[in-house]
């Protein structure tokens, strides 16, 4: 990359996508056996750890995701 500032990019992109993301799209939900089953598997005490869990890894998996679409659009297509 030419300009230091582009390597700061991508975790703010990522970042940001990812909070727009989950403002629009909901979460995955697992079935209570699953979720009783992912507790135990992580030794988590309660459900809300594990939707903590959640969020934070969809939130990242969004963003992450749309910052690649984006940029593949952008490079490929709108960039001269």
């Amino acid at each position: 990359m030419k300009n230091p500032f582009l390597t700061f990019l991508m975790p703010m992109s990522t970042l940001m996508l990812g909070m727009l993301s989950a403002l629009l799209l909901p979460a995955p939900w697992f079935g209570l056996s699953l979720t009783y089953r992912l507790m135990a598997i992580f030794h988590l005490s309660d459900i809300g750890q594990l939707y903590t869990l959640v969020f934070c890894l969809w939130f990242l998996l969004l963003g992450a995701v749309e910052y690649f679409i984006i940029r593949f659009i952008y490079l490929r297509f709108v960039k001269v």
